[in-house]
């Protein structure tokens, strides 16, 4: 009978800081409505399956257990599974951002939503595209993608390496911008909209500037983004959905 020694309970827990950093930021699994002993025993579960296929590799990076060099090491990955999980959820958080700005372009900002995603109540259009990519997200089976890009990361940024800060942040940035250009393509026809909208009702106002022009447009800004969104809202989520899998694609 085999006995579990004290580096293979080190090594197992590194490797749970990794992937408890990545589910604590990816999109789906860092939800606000999902119970945390949910989050903690996905983590568990998927640590104890991936550990005979990482145990070589961390238990290298323990060496002889000091007490310094184990810190470092938690610390290290923590902090390489916190940035794959937010170079993942970046994308949908810029897609939250465009959304409340979709919303204002139409005019239902005023409409309350209901916090998802997040602790903080979002417009209902932002909420409905945002909760729509990350359940596409899970339905197309990407979220195996994104575990398995979790799995390779340990190829690219070794345990032993520790972590480089100006290579993990210029990353970050370059997914920050990409994930921005994503969601501004995605939110440009409404974008676009509003401004012929707007344009269109300040000309009206200025020839009959005794009427309330704006008041009066206000449901047919309205109706006309609702039928928009309801016409390229398909093509919407699909062009975010390239994107994001074109980047899963690249890990």
């Amino acid at each position: 009978m085999s006995t579990i020694g004290a580096d293979t309970v080190l090594a197992v827990f590194a490797i749970f800081c990794r992937i408890g950093g990545c589910l604590m930021l990816m999109p789906g699994t860092s939800s606000s409505l999902l119970p945390p002993q949910v989050r903690l025993f996905t983590a568990a579960a998927l640590t104890f399956g991936l550990s005979p296929l990482l145990l070589p590799t961390m238990r290298g990076a323990i060496g002889d257990g000091e007490p310094f060099t184990v810190l470092s090491l938690v610390g290290s990955e923590l902090i390489i599974g916190a940035l794959i999980g937010l170079a993942s959820r970046i994308y949908f958080l810029a897609l939250q951002t465009l959304g409340a700005v979709m919303a204002n372009a139409i005019g239902i900002t005023a409409i309350p939503g209901v916090p998802i995603e997040d602790n903080e109540a979002m417009p209902a259009l932002a909420s409905l595209i945002s909760l729509s990519a990350v359940t596409l997200v899970f339905a197309s089976g990407q979220h195996w993608e994104l575990l398995g890009g979790l799995v390779r990361s340990y190829g690219v940024w070794p345990p032993s390496e520790g972590v480089a800060s100006e290579i993990r942040l210029t990353a970050l940035l370059e997914r920050l911008s990409a994930s921005f250009m994503l969601a501004l393509r995605v939110a440009s026809p409404f974008l676009v909209y509003a401004v012929i909208v707007n344009l269109a009702v300040g000309l009206a106002n200025k020839l009959t500037p005794t009427i309330p022009i704006y008041f009066i447009s206000l449901p047919f800004v309205m109706a006309g983004g609702l039928i928009l969104l309801y016409q390229i809202s398909g093509d919407q989520l699909i062009q975010f959905m390239t994107g994001f899998v074109g980047w899963l694609e690249v890990q």
